[in-house]
């Protein structure tokens, strides 16, 4: 059924999300103060886990069947908090086809903080806005010209929704506790993920836009997603190629600056100390006056029919 058997490991992380939910709503109410805040924080590093896998899926469905990745696409849904399929736009369309761009809400720019560590820890919130404009306009597109894409939509947010009042309503301290609060924390996750993937980058370069993560441990939970200048050049190669590809194709053309081992060492020089904003050669980062909040429109001339491969299970 699977495309490819390496995501065996993408079903191991979604199912281990779904047994960790359901085992500590069960014993819940038996659980003291410190042992929830410890399955709180668990669950929020799974949730987050699940949101990577979202992000793969929808650039690469993992099953054979159409039918089955729709089924799979509501799954993860529920594991992260909102609908997979709304994913494509301000991720597949907004952010890979216009990087850094007016037409990309997630870009950096945005962000005006002279204390770094605010500009990563704010970034979802500074770009929610955006990301709400751009999923209204983009489901009244879809209603008129997909209408099976927006079916699909519907039934992943109607299933979502449903579940978690009915979750609210069973235990309402539980279902803040293990469901809202690791989703929220998933979406604040994974859209921070591109401040410190390009913050700093040069988006005009083919290789230099992106920041790249090797830590073998880091790619094993994040499928790979440390490789992310190769996945914007190439969207569409499964996760499971990406370190092979990248060290014969892309690395040799990657300024030695961007290709990191750790995440962790970056993100506590670039945010914590000494916490400077600088780009990927040490410079201080110099940002384009007055366009932080001024989006570009691109949804109205999107042609669907070149963007098929950019719509997850339904495309």
């Amino acid at each position: 059924m699977l495309r490819y058997k390496a995501d065996i490991r993408t079903l191991a992380f979604v199912l281990f999300y779904f047994l960790f939910t359901t085992i500590s709503w069960w014993f819940f109410d038996q659980m003291n103060g410190w042992t929830i805040g410890v399955i709180v924080g668990g669950l929020c590093i799974s949730s987050f886990l699940c949101a990577v896998v979202v992000h793969n899926a929808i650039h690469v469905p993992i099953f054979k069947s159409r039918k089955m990745n729709a089924i799979f696409q509501i799954i993860l849904t529920l594991t992260y908090g909102h609908s997979v399929s709304v994913f494509v736009a301000g991720h597949n369309l907004s952010h890979h086809k216009n990087l850094a761009s007016l037409k990309d809400i997630a870009r950096t720019s945005k962000m005006r903080f002279r204390w770094n560590f605010l500009n990563q820890l704010l970034f979802f919130f500074w770009t929610i806005p955006s990301v709400l404009r751009t999923e209204s306009s983009w489901s009244k597109k879809m209603l008129k010209e997909h209408p099976k894409w927006f079916s699909q939509y519907l039934l992943e947010l109607a299933i979502l929704y449903g579940v978690k009042i009915g979750l609210l309503f069973a235990n309402f301290e539980a279902a803040l506790l293990l469901i809202f609060l690791p989703h929220f924390y998933a979406q604040w996750g994974i859209v921070g993920t591109n401040y410190w993937q390009h913050d700093g980058c040069d988006m005009s370069h083919p290789y230099n836009h992106s920041r790249n993560f090797t830590s073998p441990l880091l790619n094993f939970f994040f499928l790979n997603n440390g490789f992310h200048g190769l996945h914007h050049n190439d969207p569409t190669l499964h996760w499971s190629l990406l370190p092979e590809v990248y060290k014969k194709e892309y690395r040799p053309h990657l300024h030695p600056n961007l290709d990191r081992h750790s995440l962790a060492s970056y993100v506590w020089e670039s945010c914590i100390y000494p916490g400077k904003r600088k780009d990927f050669m040490g410079a201080e980062v110099v940002l384009p006056d007055g366009l932080e909040n001024k989006d570009e429109s691109w949804v109205s001339s999107t042609d669907l029919g070149g963007h098929k491969q950019d719509l997850g299970a339904i495309g």
